[in-house]
């Protein structure tokens, strides 16, 4: 399970609009990870297990590694490597990490095209209706839901 929360009337503008939360394209959130508003995390990032981002700006192209903590207001550098377990909680920890390796930005694609497939596959087993997150289910589902209210 991903959880993502948000306090609140804390929001960070992009493009004309408010968000307490921002996922970019093609972001991985795994298992385990909280995503906790406010906070962006740019396009083609990785965030691995259990791994924490809170009150931080995550730039593009990043690898946050499993159990690693980013918060405090920190802002990561685009493709940056945040490592196992570390706890990024001040601009100067922030600025002093490596570069994503090619082996890891590698893996994070893979991951990303992985999920897609299966998105695609749950269409074929459970449904007529997609959603713009790519998961599926019954054109019934809705005209049930819809009865209720």
């Amino acid at each position: 399970m991903v959880i993502f929360h948000s306090l609140k009337n804390i929001k960070f503008t992009i493009n004309n609009k408010q968000y307490s939360i921002y996922i970019g394209n093609e972001v991985s959130v795994a298992h385990g990870a909280l995503i906790h508003g406010p906070c962006i995390v740019g396009s083609n990032t990785f965030v691995g297990f259990n791994a924490i981002v809170f009150n931080s700006i995550v730039e593009d192209g990043c690898y946050i590694d499993l159990g690693a903590i980013v918060t405090n207001g920190v802002r990561i550098p685009a493709k940056s490597y945040v490592p196992v377990g570390a706890v990024i909680d001040t601009q100067e920890k922030a600025n002093a990490l490596n570069k994503v390796s090619e082996a890891d930005e590698d893996f994070a694609k893979n991951v990303v095209k992985s999920n897609t497939e299966l998105s695609q596959a749950y269409s074929l087993k459970f449904g007529d209706i997609r959603c713009i997150c790519g998961l599926c289910c019954d054109r019934s589902t809705f005209n049930n839901l819809l009865k209720d209210v």
